[in-house]
C-alpha cells in the first residue's frame, strides 16, 4: 500500500480525533454531536454508507433524485458522442492531420 494511500486528506483537516458509537440492539447509530454540527446532520437528514477496503464511509447523502439523473442517457443524437460534439464545436483550428500509429 502506498503511502498517499494511507492518508485521508478531507477527513484529517477538519476533525483529527477518532469518534466512535455503539450500534443499538435496532442497528442504530449515533452520531456524535460535533460530527453532526461540522456536517450540517439535522433530524431526518439522508445519510449514505459506502463499504471502502479499509471500512465503511459515512457521507451526508441528498434527498430524491439528483436532476442529472432524472436526464441522463435521454437525449438520442443519432450519432457518437465525439461526432455530435464535432459537429457542436466546428472545425478546430489547431486540428493537425492525425497519424497512424504503428503495429
Amino acid at each position: 500500500m502506498q503511502a498517499e494511500e494511507l492518508i485521508d486528506h478531507l477527513g484529517k483537516t477538519d476533525y483529527s480525533l477518532p469518534m466512535k458509537s455503539t450500534i443499538s440492539s435496532q442497528g442504530q447509530i449515533t452520531v456524535p454531536v460535533e460530527l453532526r454540527d461540522l456536517l450540517g446532520l439535522r433530524p431526518g437528514t439522508v445519510v449514505v454508507f459506502e463499504k471502502h477496503p479499509r471500512g465503511a464511509l459515512l457521507r451526508k447523502g441528498t434527498v430524491g433524485s439528483h436532476p442529472v439523473d432524472r436526464v441522463f442517457g435521454s437525449l438520442d443524437l443519432g450519432a457518437s458522442t465525439d461526432t455530435a460534439l464535432g459537429r457542436l464545436r466546428g472545425r478546430r483550428l489547431d486540428a493537425r492531420p492525425s497519424r497512424r500509429r504503428r503495429p
